[in-house]
Protein backbone atom coordinates (compact mmCIF):
# COMPACT_ATOMS: atom_id res chain seq x y z
CA UNK A 1 0.00 0.00 0.00
CA UNK A 2 1.15 3.45 -0.89
CA UNK A 3 2.16 5.35 2.23
CA UNK A 4 0.62 9.49 2.12
CA UNK A 5 3.75 10.80 0.45
CA UNK A 6 4.02 8.41 -2.05
CA UNK A 7 0.54 8.92 -3.13
CA UNK A 8 0.63 13.00 -3.12
CA UNK A 9 3.72 12.53 -5.04
CA UNK A 10 2.24 10.63 -7.61
CA UNK A 11 -0.88 12.67 -7.91
CA UNK A 12 1.41 15.64 -8.16
CA UNK A 13 3.63 14.45 -11.45
CA UNK A 14 0.49 13.23 -12.65
CA UNK A 15 -0.87 17.24 -13.08
CA UNK A 16 -0.18 18.52 -16.56
CA UNK A 17 1.06 21.98 -14.22
CA UNK A 18 3.73 19.75 -12.32
CA UNK A 19 6.52 20.68 -15.15
CA UNK A 20 5.51 24.37 -14.68
CA UNK A 21 4.99 24.60 -10.94
CA UNK A 22 8.83 22.58 -10.46
CA UNK A 23 10.23 25.63 -12.96
CA UNK A 24 8.74 28.65 -10.66
CA UNK A 25 10.06 26.49 -7.79
CA UNK A 26 13.58 26.11 -9.31
CA UNK A 27 13.31 30.30 -10.54
CA UNK A 28 12.42 31.36 -6.74
CA UNK A 29 15.14 28.90 -5.21
CA UNK A 30 17.43 30.46 -7.09
CA UNK A 31 16.79 34.07 -6.58
CA UNK A 32 16.33 33.28 -2.60
CA UNK A 33 20.01 31.94 -2.70
CA UNK A 34 21.39 34.69 -4.97
CA UNK A 35 19.98 37.45 -2.31
CA UNK A 36 21.28 35.65 1.09
CA UNK A 37 25.06 34.55 2.55
CA UNK A 38 24.64 31.48 0.23
CA UNK A 39 25.36 34.12 -2.84
CA UNK A 40 28.98 33.10 -2.88
CA UNK A 41 28.49 29.20 -2.95
CA UNK A 42 26.15 29.31 -5.81
CA UNK A 43 28.52 31.40 -7.93
CA UNK A 44 31.18 29.21 -7.20
CA UNK A 45 29.29 26.33 -8.11
CA UNK A 46 28.04 27.79 -11.21
CA UNK A 47 31.76 28.69 -11.97
CA UNK A 48 33.03 25.29 -10.77
CA UNK A 49 35.33 24.12 -14.19
CA UNK A 50 34.15 20.77 -15.69
CA UNK A 51 36.20 18.71 -18.32
CA UNK A 52 36.33 15.75 -20.39
CA UNK A 53 39.49 14.95 -22.79
CA UNK A 54 40.00 12.24 -24.97
CA UNK A 55 43.18 12.33 -26.51
CA UNK A 56 44.05 15.95 -27.96
CA UNK A 57 40.05 16.43 -27.58
CA UNK A 58 39.25 18.83 -24.79
CA UNK A 59 35.86 20.47 -24.42
CA UNK A 60 36.45 21.91 -20.35
CA UNK A 61 33.31 24.76 -19.77
CA UNK A 62 32.23 25.90 -16.74
CA UNK A 63 29.38 24.28 -15.01
CA UNK A 64 26.73 27.07 -16.05
CA UNK A 65 28.13 26.56 -19.40
CA UNK A 66 27.52 22.77 -19.20
CA UNK A 67 24.27 23.46 -18.24
CA UNK A 68 22.99 25.87 -20.95
CA UNK A 69 25.13 24.06 -23.67
CA UNK A 70 24.60 20.57 -23.05
CA UNK A 71 21.40 19.84 -21.17
CA UNK A 72 20.12 22.74 -23.05
CA UNK A 73 20.88 20.10 -26.49
CA UNK A 74 18.42 17.75 -24.96
CA UNK A 75 15.42 20.48 -24.78
CA UNK A 76 16.39 21.01 -28.08
CA UNK A 77 16.58 17.67 -28.91
CA UNK A 78 13.07 16.73 -27.45
CA UNK A 79 11.44 19.77 -29.15
CA UNK A 80 13.23 18.62 -32.33
CA UNK A 81 11.16 15.49 -31.91
CA UNK A 82 7.87 17.08 -30.95
CA UNK A 83 7.63 19.52 -33.77
CA UNK A 84 8.39 16.39 -36.55
CA UNK A 85 5.94 14.34 -35.23
CA UNK A 86 3.53 17.41 -35.00
CA UNK A 87 4.03 17.55 -38.20
CA UNK A 88 3.90 14.29 -39.57
CA UNK A 89 0.57 13.02 -37.90
CA UNK A 90 -0.16 15.82 -35.44
CA UNK A 91 -1.91 18.79 -34.97
CA UNK A 92 0.34 20.64 -37.72
CA UNK A 93 -0.26 17.66 -40.70
CA UNK A 94 -3.49 19.56 -41.22
CA UNK A 95 -2.88 23.10 -42.86
CA UNK A 96 -6.10 24.17 -41.72
CA UNK A 97 -4.42 24.28 -38.23
CA UNK A 98 -1.15 25.79 -38.93
CA UNK A 99 -2.25 29.72 -40.30
CA UNK A 100 -3.66 30.72 -37.31
CA UNK A 101 -0.54 29.79 -34.72
CA UNK A 102 1.55 30.55 -37.34
CA UNK A 103 0.87 33.92 -38.53
CA UNK A 104 0.65 34.54 -34.60
CA UNK A 105 3.97 33.36 -33.66
CA UNK A 106 5.23 35.91 -36.55
CA UNK A 107 3.45 38.63 -34.72
CA UNK A 108 4.35 37.64 -31.41
CA UNK A 109 8.10 37.50 -32.59
CA UNK A 110 8.31 40.71 -34.81
CA UNK A 111 6.69 43.19 -32.04
CA UNK A 112 8.46 42.57 -29.21
CA UNK A 113 11.36 42.87 -31.26
CA UNK A 114 10.45 46.09 -32.66
CA UNK A 115 9.82 47.67 -29.34
CA UNK A 116 13.17 46.77 -28.01
CA UNK A 117 14.54 48.10 -30.87
CA UNK A 118 13.16 51.13 -30.25
CA UNK A 119 14.01 51.71 -27.15
CA UNK A 120 17.35 50.61 -27.68
CA UNK A 121 18.82 51.95 -30.98
CA UNK A 122 21.31 53.93 -30.31
CA UNK A 123 23.53 50.85 -27.94
CA UNK A 124 25.45 48.73 -30.25
CA UNK A 125 25.74 46.19 -26.74
CA UNK A 126 22.00 46.47 -25.76
CA UNK A 127 21.33 45.73 -29.37
CA UNK A 128 22.73 42.02 -28.89
CA UNK A 129 19.68 41.27 -27.14
CA UNK A 130 17.00 42.46 -29.00
CA UNK A 131 15.61 38.85 -29.63
CA UNK A 132 15.42 37.90 -25.89
CA UNK A 133 11.58 38.98 -25.77
CA UNK A 134 10.65 37.60 -28.93
CA UNK A 135 10.52 33.71 -27.33
CA UNK A 136 7.59 32.00 -25.51
CA UNK A 137 8.27 29.34 -22.32
CA UNK A 138 6.09 26.16 -23.25
CA UNK A 139 6.10 25.04 -20.50
CA UNK A 140 5.47 27.99 -18.36
CA UNK A 141 2.72 29.03 -20.41
CA UNK A 142 1.28 25.38 -20.37
CA UNK A 143 1.78 25.51 -17.01
CA UNK A 144 -0.09 28.11 -16.47
CA UNK A 145 -3.28 27.05 -18.81
CA UNK A 146 -3.29 23.83 -16.81
CA UNK A 147 -4.12 25.42 -13.69
CA UNK A 148 -7.99 26.39 -15.07
CA UNK A 149 -8.63 22.24 -15.06
CA UNK A 150 -10.58 20.88 -17.53
CA UNK A 151 -13.11 24.03 -18.47
CA UNK A 152 -10.21 24.95 -20.98
CA UNK A 153 -11.08 23.99 -24.05
CA UNK A 154 -8.77 21.72 -26.50
CA UNK A 155 -8.95 24.74 -29.03
CA UNK A 156 -6.81 26.55 -26.81
CA UNK A 157 -4.62 24.18 -25.93
CA UNK A 158 -3.28 23.64 -29.90
CA UNK A 159 -3.14 26.71 -30.46
CA UNK A 160 -1.13 28.06 -27.58
CA UNK A 161 0.98 24.38 -28.26
CA UNK A 162 1.30 24.93 -32.00
CA UNK A 163 2.34 28.66 -31.49
CA UNK A 164 4.83 27.86 -29.24
CA UNK A 165 6.13 25.09 -31.69
CA UNK A 166 6.59 27.74 -34.30
CA UNK A 167 7.69 30.33 -31.75
CA UNK A 168 10.48 27.61 -31.22
CA UNK A 169 11.47 27.12 -34.74
CA UNK A 170 11.92 30.74 -34.92
CA UNK A 171 14.27 30.63 -32.02
CA UNK A 172 16.01 28.32 -33.59
CA UNK A 173 16.51 30.41 -36.77
CA UNK A 174 17.46 32.89 -34.74
CA UNK A 175 20.03 31.45 -32.69
CA UNK A 176 21.45 29.86 -35.79
CA UNK A 177 22.07 33.01 -37.67
CA UNK A 178 22.98 35.86 -35.09
CA UNK A 179 24.44 34.30 -32.40
CA UNK A 180 27.63 32.25 -33.15
CA UNK A 181 30.88 32.81 -32.59
CA UNK A 182 33.69 32.70 -34.49
CA UNK A 183 33.04 29.55 -37.05
CA UNK A 184 35.42 26.75 -37.00
CA UNK A 185 35.35 25.32 -40.87
CA UNK A 186 36.92 22.18 -39.74
CA UNK A 187 34.60 21.45 -37.32
CA UNK A 188 31.21 21.98 -39.61
CA UNK A 189 32.68 19.43 -42.27
CA UNK A 190 32.41 16.89 -38.94
CA UNK A 191 28.86 18.08 -38.32
CA UNK A 192 27.88 18.08 -42.73
CA UNK A 193 29.82 14.29 -42.82
CA UNK A 194 27.33 13.53 -39.50
CA UNK A 195 24.12 14.43 -41.81
CA UNK A 196 24.48 11.72 -44.56
CA UNK A 197 25.32 9.23 -41.88
CA UNK A 198 22.33 9.74 -40.31
CA UNK A 199 20.69 9.86 -43.69
CA UNK A 200 21.56 6.14 -44.57
CA UNK A 201 20.56 5.21 -40.84
CA UNK A 202 17.42 6.66 -41.47
CA UNK A 203 16.76 4.99 -44.93
CA UNK A 204 17.93 1.43 -43.93
CA UNK A 205 15.48 1.19 -41.41
CA UNK A 206 18.10 1.24 -38.32
CA UNK A 207 15.81 1.98 -35.37
CA UNK A 208 18.55 1.25 -32.71
CA UNK A 209 18.11 4.64 -30.74
CA UNK A 210 21.66 4.21 -29.72
CA UNK A 211 23.46 4.39 -32.61
CA UNK A 212 21.68 7.91 -33.54
CA UNK A 213 22.83 9.05 -29.98
CA UNK A 214 26.49 8.16 -30.41
CA UNK A 215 26.47 10.22 -33.78
CA UNK A 216 24.29 12.98 -31.94
CA UNK A 217 27.14 13.11 -29.12
CA UNK A 218 29.88 13.10 -32.36
CA UNK A 219 27.99 16.17 -33.85
CA UNK A 220 27.12 17.65 -30.64
CA UNK A 221 31.17 17.84 -29.73
CA UNK A 222 31.65 18.99 -33.91
CA UNK A 223 29.15 21.51 -33.12
CA UNK A 224 30.58 22.87 -30.11
CA UNK A 225 33.65 23.34 -31.31
CA UNK A 226 32.49 24.97 -34.87
CA UNK A 227 30.94 28.32 -32.89
CA UNK A 228 27.70 27.22 -34.14
CA UNK A 229 25.76 26.56 -30.98
CA UNK A 230 25.55 23.41 -29.71
CA UNK A 231 22.21 23.17 -29.13
CA UNK A 232 21.34 23.03 -32.57
CA UNK A 233 22.87 19.30 -33.03
CA UNK A 234 19.74 18.28 -30.84
CA UNK A 235 17.09 19.78 -33.45
CA UNK A 236 19.50 18.35 -36.61
CA UNK A 237 19.74 15.07 -34.67
CA UNK A 238 15.34 14.85 -34.10
CA UNK A 239 14.96 15.30 -37.75
CA UNK A 240 16.57 11.71 -38.50
CA UNK A 241 14.90 9.97 -35.86
CA UNK A 242 12.62 7.32 -37.78
CA UNK A 243 8.87 7.73 -37.09
CA UNK A 244 7.67 4.20 -37.65
CA UNK A 245 9.97 1.20 -37.24
CA UNK A 246 10.83 -0.93 -40.17
CA UNK A 247 11.36 -4.54 -38.05
CA UNK A 248 8.42 -3.95 -35.37
CA UNK A 249 5.38 -3.45 -36.53
CA UNK A 250 3.41 -0.89 -34.73
CA UNK A 251 6.55 0.58 -32.73
CA UNK A 252 8.03 4.27 -33.06
CA UNK A 253 11.28 5.03 -32.22
CA UNK A 254 10.46 8.95 -31.81
CA UNK A 255 7.65 8.35 -30.15
CA UNK A 256 9.96 5.99 -27.46
CA UNK A 257 12.49 8.71 -26.83
CA UNK A 258 10.09 11.73 -26.83
CA UNK A 259 8.39 9.66 -24.06
CA UNK A 260 12.11 8.40 -22.51
CA UNK A 261 13.05 12.03 -22.49
CA UNK A 262 9.69 14.13 -21.26
CA UNK A 263 10.03 13.40 -17.65
CA UNK A 264 13.92 13.77 -17.18
CA UNK A 265 13.58 17.43 -19.41
CA UNK A 266 10.45 18.47 -17.58
CA UNK A 267 11.55 17.80 -14.04
CA UNK A 268 15.09 18.04 -14.23
CA UNK A 269 17.07 19.85 -17.28
CA UNK A 270 14.72 22.93 -17.47
CA UNK A 271 14.53 23.58 -13.25
CA UNK A 272 18.18 23.05 -13.47
CA UNK A 273 18.64 25.58 -16.33
CA UNK A 274 16.15 28.04 -14.57
CA UNK A 275 18.49 27.38 -11.04
CA UNK A 276 21.40 28.17 -12.80
CA UNK A 277 20.37 31.30 -15.08
CA UNK A 278 17.60 32.82 -12.81
CA UNK A 279 20.04 33.90 -9.62
CA UNK A 280 19.52 37.55 -9.43
CA UNK A 281 20.95 39.48 -6.63
CA UNK A 282 18.86 42.35 -5.59
CA UNK A 283 21.48 44.07 -3.76
CA UNK A 284 21.87 47.43 -4.75
CA UNK A 285 19.31 47.26 -7.82
CA UNK A 286 17.91 50.97 -8.05
CA UNK A 287 15.14 52.47 -10.69
CA UNK A 288 18.01 53.23 -12.77
CA UNK A 289 18.39 49.17 -12.98
CA UNK A 290 14.44 48.70 -13.41
CA UNK A 291 14.41 51.12 -16.08
CA UNK A 292 17.23 50.92 -17.93
CA UNK A 293 16.08 50.50 -21.75
CA UNK A 294 17.10 46.64 -21.89
CA UNK A 295 14.87 44.79 -19.19
CA UNK A 296 12.14 47.92 -19.69
CA UNK A 297 12.65 46.80 -23.23
CA UNK A 298 12.20 43.04 -22.97
CA UNK A 299 9.39 43.66 -20.04
CA UNK A 300 7.44 45.66 -22.36
CA UNK A 301 8.08 43.38 -25.14
CA UNK A 302 7.24 40.34 -23.50
CA UNK A 303 4.35 41.76 -21.66
CA UNK A 304 2.72 44.08 -24.35
CA UNK A 305 4.53 43.14 -27.55
CA UNK A 306 3.49 39.69 -27.24
CA UNK A 307 -0.07 40.58 -26.61
CA UNK A 308 -0.25 42.83 -29.79
CA UNK A 309 1.70 40.88 -31.76
CA UNK A 310 0.19 37.63 -31.33
CA UNK A 311 -3.63 38.68 -31.01
CA UNK A 312 -3.18 41.56 -33.55
CA UNK A 313 -1.72 39.53 -36.79
CA UNK A 314 -4.55 36.41 -35.74
CA UNK A 315 -7.23 39.57 -35.80
CA UNK A 316 -6.20 40.76 -38.87
CA UNK A 317 -5.66 36.96 -40.68
CA UNK A 318 -9.15 36.04 -39.53
CA UNK A 319 -10.74 39.60 -40.48
CA UNK A 320 -9.45 38.73 -43.91
CA UNK A 321 -10.52 35.46 -44.06
CA UNK A 322 -7.19 33.94 -44.36
CA UNK A 323 -8.05 31.74 -41.62
CA UNK A 324 -11.23 31.18 -38.59
CA UNK A 325 -10.97 31.38 -34.61
CA UNK A 326 -11.04 28.25 -33.38
CA UNK A 327 -14.16 26.43 -32.02
CA UNK A 328 -14.54 27.01 -28.24
CA UNK A 329 -11.91 29.72 -28.42
CA UNK A 330 -13.50 33.38 -28.22
CA UNK A 331 -12.35 36.63 -28.94
CA UNK A 332 -11.30 37.37 -24.86
CA UNK A 333 -10.06 33.55 -24.49
CA UNK A 334 -7.58 34.57 -27.76
CA UNK A 335 -6.52 37.68 -26.22
CA UNK A 336 -5.79 35.98 -22.83
CA UNK A 337 -3.55 33.11 -24.62
CA UNK A 338 -2.22 36.14 -26.35
CA UNK A 339 -1.10 37.22 -22.78
CA UNK A 340 0.38 33.84 -21.91
CA UNK A 341 2.89 34.02 -24.65
CA UNK A 342 4.37 36.58 -22.99
CA UNK A 343 5.75 34.02 -20.69
CA UNK A 344 8.88 34.08 -22.47
CA UNK A 345 11.38 32.33 -18.97
CA UNK A 346 13.26 29.69 -20.30
CA UNK A 347 13.80 30.34 -23.85
CA UNK A 348 14.37 33.93 -22.89
CA UNK A 349 16.49 33.81 -20.52
CA UNK A 350 18.78 31.05 -23.08
CA UNK A 351 18.59 33.72 -25.83
CA UNK A 352 19.61 36.46 -23.35
CA UNK A 353 22.88 34.26 -21.70
CA UNK A 354 24.00 33.46 -25.49
CA UNK A 355 23.70 37.29 -26.16
CA UNK A 356 25.66 39.01 -23.13
CA UNK A 357 27.99 36.54 -21.79
CA UNK A 358 30.58 37.13 -24.13
CA UNK A 359 30.27 41.08 -24.49
CA UNK A 360 32.82 41.85 -21.61
CA UNK A 361 31.43 44.95 -20.90
CA UNK A 362 30.89 45.83 -16.72
CA UNK A 363 27.17 45.83 -18.21
CA UNK A 364 24.71 48.33 -15.76
CA UNK A 365 21.80 46.26 -16.47
CA UNK A 366 20.62 42.66 -15.83
CA UNK A 367 18.61 41.55 -19.08
CA UNK A 368 16.69 39.37 -16.03
CA UNK A 369 15.00 41.45 -14.36
CA UNK A 370 13.01 42.18 -17.53
CA UNK A 371 12.54 38.66 -18.02
CA UNK A 372 11.11 37.91 -14.63
CA UNK A 373 9.00 41.31 -14.77
CA UNK A 374 7.31 40.39 -17.96
CA UNK A 375 6.96 37.11 -17.84
CA UNK A 376 5.49 37.56 -14.65
CA UNK A 377 2.90 40.54 -15.84
CA UNK A 378 2.06 38.58 -18.85
CA UNK A 379 1.42 35.19 -16.29
CA UNK A 380 -0.76 36.92 -14.23
CA UNK A 381 -2.87 38.93 -16.88
CA UNK A 382 -3.22 35.69 -19.10
CA UNK A 383 -4.59 33.72 -16.29
CA UNK A 384 -7.19 36.47 -15.10
CA UNK A 385 -8.64 36.83 -18.15
CA UNK A 386 -9.01 33.68 -19.55
CA UNK A 387 -10.59 32.56 -15.98
CA UNK A 388 -12.75 35.29 -16.52
CA UNK A 389 -13.65 34.43 -20.16
CA UNK A 390 -13.74 30.22 -19.40
CA UNK A 391 -15.91 31.36 -16.22
CA UNK A 392 -18.26 33.74 -18.95
CA UNK A 393 -18.91 30.48 -20.89
CA UNK A 394 -19.53 27.74 -18.27
CA UNK A 395 -22.26 30.63 -17.35
CA UNK A 396 -23.81 30.86 -20.48
CA UNK A 397 -23.52 26.68 -20.81
CA UNK A 398 -24.88 26.42 -17.40
CA UNK A 399 -28.08 28.98 -18.67
CA UNK A 400 -28.56 28.83 -22.21
CA UNK A 401 -32.11 30.26 -21.99
CA UNK A 402 -30.44 33.43 -20.71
Amino acid sequence: MDTPQKSFLSNFFRLESAAGIILILAALLAVMVANTPLQSYYIMLLDTPVEIRVGALEVAKPLLLWINDGFMAIFFFLVGLELKRELIEGELSDKKNIILPAVGAVGGMAVPALIYTYLNINDSTAMKGWAIPTATDIAFALGVLFLLGSRVPTSIKVFLTSLAIFDDVGAIIIIAIFYTAKISLLSLVIVALCIPVLLLLNRRGVDAKSVYIMVGVVMWVATLKSGVHATLAGIVLAMFIPIKSKTREGASPLKEMESDLHTLVAFFVLPLFAFANAGISFDGVGAEHLLHTVPLGIALGLFAGKQAGVFGLCWIAIKLRLTNLPEGMSWISLYGTAALCGVGFTMSLFIGSLAFEETGTDLLFDERLGIILGSLASGIVGYTVLSISLRSNSQLKSNPSE
